[in-house]
């Protein structure tokens, strides 16, 4: 079982792929996939040797047909006649003849239990009685064992890779589109490999939702502990985008299960160049390993908690904190106070924060929106402010007639002082600060224990760091990497993001916004579902997704799904709006929800049908009327 407040890494099998083994206590290892297709042998040859400059440990390539399977054997060849030792893996979807023959020429295999021997997902119901859905577990084995005998002949491993967007029709008969049905659309192959010995076995199970995509994995990680195995997971989030948002929605799923010790390589799947993967996964695997041998917490876990089914924590709604409210965003402008400046406003009133935290002053000119925060001693009642306590304060609590209170508290301040103190006011909001060498250890540990006993204040995370403006990705990663687990835990009423450094304010709480919606916590703005392209990818991915962001930048709360091919955009598009997929080379069909509503748009005029298709649906609250 996961220690919810001590960082301690999973226990796995070694698994050896070419020169480079993966689990069995080995670092955690990063790799990409490449973008060209795997036909174009020094073209391929010569990405994979970048991907490994950058970093990378493993390079996966597309594999769609036995020809392009063979022609791995050439690619392997430059690659090594070049010094590099990267392993390559083949990634089949649809074929298992194909898999057989890239087993033979690549370290590793990726196949999709979703499309391997089921026909694609076409989202109808269709029913199995007991004895044909049997039949057709025979029928998976029957096709899977070949596969097995080739990669134990040639000493290559295999990664059963389930994405949520292809599961397929048998799996949804019985299981639904749901994290269960994800988990056990993986251990039918997983149960075959240890039926018939073969533990080479690397095992992943993704989606675009990060909240599903956590979910998924924990309960994968649950379902083979009570099975006993212990193969090694490969973490993702599919179709995570580009830029900041992609960088965010990531580290807020990836690093939620790093932070448990779950997860023994990364791929963050950007819409960008391969390569440009690699640092962000290399910044996101050293942060959350910094908590390696930190001091022991001994925080204890709230009997009403469950880690693989988790609900947001039963709080008091204090006017807009807590209850049924959305998590709270509040900021800080404690430098420019100091400073005597009256700048740092967002101009973005989507990234506007509900709170402010001045210190021991209000400025002069409010920014549009927020309520402020004063430290309790100076708090005078005005309107739309509010006072805040040390915990050393307690006393002068009971004497205050605000009914809001903010009592900033750490875990190990947490006596029965303070406990009394909270049953008396149910009216204070928690903001729970740490220092620790593993802060999520302990802010959990806090929630947990108000949780024991039986107080319903709500709980603000106050997370800092010190970061100039060179460095904001590395705050977006850290500080999403931090949030993850305890917004998918249900443990957070909203996210104080403090950071002592040259970061632009606008920037710090545009972050907080984008953790919360790339947590599916707090919708501010239109999110983009992009895969990052490979050798599939029938148009140019990046310049289209720059035109489609362009195009919808003013709409808010929508799902638009940017998808190369067909192999998971369907399915992933199952939880988006609005989808644009690769059909043909260079044609498009758009979807609306899971429906196709048009196919092989011509890619040059596809843009202007997804937005009249918007347009068409009352989704475009600044569009007019439809055009002549």
């Amino acid at each position: 079982m996961v220690d919810l407040f001590n960082y301690q890494r999973r226990d796995t099998v070694m698994v050896q792929i070419g020169a480079t083994p993966l689990g069995g206590g080995c670092p955690i290892r990063l790799q990409s996939m490449t973008d060209t297709s795997t036909m174009h042998t020094e073209e391929s040859a010569a990405q994979v040797m970048r991907i490994a400059a950058a970093g990378g440990e493993y390079v996966r390539l597309t594999t769609q047909g036995v020809r392009e399977a063979e022609n791995l054997r050439h690619i392997n060849a430059v690659v090594r006649g070049a010094g590099c030792d990267v392993p390559l893996v083949a990634d089949v979807h649809f074929n298992p003849r194909v898999a057989e023959v890239a087993a033979l020429y690549a370290e590793k295999v990726r196949i999709n239990p979703g499309n391997y021997v089921d026909p694609a997902r076409t989202f109808k119901q269709i029913g199995y009685t007991d004895e044909e859905y049997t039949q057709e577990l025979e029928r998976l084995e029957a096709r899977f064992v070949p596969l097995l005998n080739v990669c134990r002949e040639h000493h290559t491993a295999i990664r059963i890779g389930v994405n949520h967007g292809s599961l397929s029709d048998r799996i949804m008969s019985r299981y639904g589109d749901t994290p269960r049905g994800i988990v056990e659309s993986c251990m039918e192959f997983l149960r075959v490999c240890v039926r018939e010995r073969f533990m080479d076995v690397v095992v992943s199970v993704k989606a675009s939702n990060t909240a599903v995509m956590v979910q998924s994995v924990r309960l994968l990680v649950d379902a083979m502990e009570r099975e006993g195995m212990r193969f090694p997971l490969h973490l993702g989030v599919t179709e995570a985008g580009d830029g900041e948002d992609g960088r965010i929605k990531s580290a807020v799923g990836i690093g939620a299960l790093l932070a448990d010790g779950i997860g023994d390589t990364v791929r963050v799947s950007l819409s960008e160049a391969p390569e440009v993967e690699i640092p962000v996964a290399r910044k996101l695997v050293d942060y959350v390993s910094r908590r390696e041998g930190a001091m022991m917490i001994p925080g204890v876990a709230a009997d009403s908690f469950d880690w693989l089914h988790p609900v947001r924590r039963d709080t008091v709604a204090v006017r807009n904190i807590g209850g049924d409210n959305v998590p709270v965003v509040v900021a800080d402008r404690m430098d420019l106070m100091a400073a005597g400046r009256m700048d740092g406003f967002c101009p973005h009133p989507d990234s506007r924060p509900d709170y402010i935290y001045s210190g021991r002053e209000l400025p002069s000119v409010r920014e549009e929106g927020a309520e402020y925060i004063v430290d309790a001693d100076v708090w005078t009642g005005e309107a739309d402010t509010w006072p805040a306590f040390p915990y050393n304060m307690l006393p002068l609590m009971g004497a205050c007639p605000a009914q809001l209170k903010f009592l900033f508290l750490t875990y190990g301040a947490l006596n029965e002082e303070v406990l009394a103190c909270l049953r008396y006011h149910p009216e204070v909001v928690i903001i729970s600060q740490s220092n620790h060498q593993n802060r999520l250890g302990e802010h959990r540990a806090l929630v947990h224990e108000l949780t024991r006993e039986g107080l319903r204040n709500p709980v603000i995370i106050f997370q800092q760091y010190a970061h100039n403006q060179e460095e904001k990705e590395d705050f977006q990663i850290e500080s999403a990497a931090d949030m993850g687990a305890l917004l998918f835990d249900g443990l957070c009423d909203g996210v104080y993001l403090y950071n002592n450094g040259t970061l632009d304010h606008c920037d710090i709480d545009a972050t907080a916004f984008g953790i919360l919606q790339a947590a599916r916590l707090r919708t501010t703005r239109t999110e983009y579902i992009s895969c990052p392209g490979c050798g599939r990818t029938l148009y140019d991915l990046q310049a289209t997704l720059a035109r489609v962001k362009a195009a919808t930048a003013h709409l808010k709360g929508l799902k638009i799904a940017v998808m190369g091919c067909i192999v998971n955009g369907p399915g992933e598009m199952a939880d988006a709006d609005y989808g644009y997929v690769g059909a043909a080379r260079g044609k498009v069909s758009l979807y609306h929800r899971r429906e196709c509503v048009e196919r092989n748009i011509p890619e040059e005029e596809a843009v202007e049908h997804l937005l009249r298709l918007i347009r068409e649906n009352g989704d475009d609250p600044a569009y007019t009327g439809l055009e002549n």
